[in-house]
């Protein structure tokens, strides 16, 4: 019997990774259709509203000023002119000119496919890498916890092809689930953007864009969940990835986070690996530096920037994957099982 297609018939067939493979598709589904609820396609009856808005507040800006400044000369033929609330001369009570008062203002949210669509890739990888990191941990840790591994090892005795194999069924499952996911997520936007905003402008280039984001996508679910899987091994036992990874995210993360900029260290955010998993997806995050001010020839203050690239990302996240596997790959070779 193949060790690998029993790996994978384990692995789908426990209840766990189907009801957080569930839970993971539902929220998926709530954000698609959340965001089908609270857009609004714009036509020209939409547009003659949000203008008859804008020309309503101007008028009662309008009106405001003209109060204010009839207010502003009786209190001043009274002597009695108030120099905080009224200028000196009440002539300068104007309202703001007609332009200020935008229609788009006043238009409701709608979905522009070509402008919104990169954006929900964001929370579409992090939701699956949150799935998969702990399916992957608790596939592996429950196998160590019950005696299940050392049983499998009576069987097959080469601990590094039972773990790798372990791994490779558990990155198939989790591939099976997300490229289907992520054709129903452009799909589920693209149907949103037709009934509930626009499609236009949106060419091949567009669509190469949005390919790429999504397979780097598909990318960084596979490292969380590899990470998870190598963290539960190294453990034996499910709480270890996920009690790692609390510990790394909320004392680590929060914690530096908090004491660089106490120290007040510039750019504390390029120490941060969420900064470097969104530059992952979006292929550069600039960070700014407000405390450093580089004034320009017409007065403008610039911050100082620093650019956080997918490339650094990459360097990153392949070392992390690198070093946490194969930690698990060499104690699964030194340690005892027992």
């Amino acid at each position: 019997m193949s060790l690998y297609r029993t790996e994978l018939r384990r692995l789908a067939k426990r209840r766990f990774t189907r009801y957080m493979t569930l839970l993971g598709l539902l929220v998926l589904a709530a954000v698609v259709v959340g965001t089908f609820v609270t857009n609004q396609k714009i036509d020209a009856s939409v547009r003659a509203q949000a203008e008859r808005q804008a020309e309503q507040q101007y008028q009662e800006q309008v009106r405001y000023s003209q109060q204010e400044r009839t207010a502003c000369e009786r209190d001043k033929a009274a002597g009695a002119a108030d120099t905080n609330r009224y200028p000196p001369d009440c002539s300068m009570i104007q309202a703001p000119p007609r332009e200020a008062f935008q229609a788009r203002w006043f238009l409701p949210s709608t979905f522009d496919f070509r402008e919104s669509f990169a954006g929900t890739l964001v929370p579409f990888a992090a939701i699956l890498a949150l799935v998969g990191f702990v399916i992957g941990a608790s596939f592996v840790g429950a196998e160590w916890s019950t005696g299940g591994m050392m049983n499998l090892l009576l069987w097959r005795p080469r601990r590094l092809t039972v773990l790798l194999t372990k791994l490779a069924a558990l990155l198939t499952g989790l591939l099976a689930v997300t490229l289907p996911a992520a054709v129903l997520w452009f799909a589920g936007f693209w149907a949103v953007a037709t009934f509930r905003g626009s499609t236009e402008k949106v060419t091949s280039g567009v669509w190469q864009s949005f390919a790429l984001t999504g397979l780097r996508g598909v990318a960084l679910v596979l490292a969380v969940t590899t990470i998870g899987f190598a963290l539960a091994s190294l453990g034996r036992h499910t709480a270890m990835a996920l009690g790692g990874v609390v510990a790394v995210m909320v004392v680590g993360q929060f914690g530096l986070g908090i004491l660089l900029s106490m120290a007040g260290v510039r750019f504390p955010e390029a120490w941060l690996l969420p900064t470097y998993a969104l530059a992952w997806m979006e292929k550069k995050v600039t960070l700014e530096d407000w405390q450093a001010c580089n004034a320009t020839f017409t007065g403008e203050c610039r911050p100082d920037t620093f650019d956080v690239t997918w490339g650094q990302s990459s360097v990153l996240f392949a070392v992390g994957v690198a070093v946490v596997l194969g930690a698990a790959v060499w104690a699964m070779r030194r340690r005892d099982i027992s």
